[in-house]
């Protein structure tokens, strides 16, 4: 075999193995999606359209070990351009959230607590709802934060900084303390 095919079958094969890759990213980047619009349709949209933008682009990604940045920086770019004059809401409700213990009367606390923390997450502005999402939920770095918003490092730690304390006044206003929040983990 000569080296031009052996190069043609390693691209091919390095395509169909991104394209699995893209696809099954999918669920994460509709939970980001939903967090920011708020809105079951909308997500499918942004997802579906990043998806197509993605596969389309395929040969542009660099570095496969960014590709969750990658495509969620698409994401973002088509939500700052088709979707940013829709007021979005929260995110996390399709994160199932479970307690660390099995006691009922503190499961009703905790869901007391996320439905109350989802409702200050709606109350941000967006672009702290986005930075909030994508480093405390999506647990992105603060450079791949910056990197999808197209934004500089600094913005995105002042708006992490806005955001928290503004939860943190949120949430205190609906005589939540910080005694009281504790640590979530996500039911794989």
């Amino acid at each position: 075999m000569s080296n031009s095919n052996g190069s043609l079958f390693g691209h091919f094969g390095r395509r169909r193995k991104l394209r699995q890759a893209i696809c099954a990213e999918r669920e994460r980047l509709y939970r980001i999606a939903w967090s920011w619009c708020h809105d079951s349709h909308q997500a499918d949209d942004l997802v579906q359209e990043t998806l197509t933008r993605a596969l389309s682009k395929l040969d542009s990604l660099r570095e496969e070990s960014r590709l969750q940045v990658w495509l969620t920086q698409i994401l973002a770019n088509y939500y700052r351009d088709q979707f940013r004059r829709i007021q979005p809401e929260t995110g996390l409700e399709n994160e199932s959230l479970i307690a660390d213990d099995g006691d009922p009367e503190h499961a009703a606390d905790r869901t007391l607590l996320i439905t109350r923390t989802r409702e200050a997450i709606a109350m941000l502005n967006e672009d702290q709802r986005q930075v909030l999402t994508l480093v405390d939920v999506a647990e992105f770095s603060y450079a791949d934060t910056a990197a999808i918003l197209d934004v500089p490092v600094g913005t995105v730690m002042s708006r992490l900084s806005r955001a928290r304390r503004r939860m943190r006044e949120i949430l205190e206003q609906q005589g939540i303390g910080r005694a009281e929040v504790v640590p979530l983990r996500r039911h794989q």
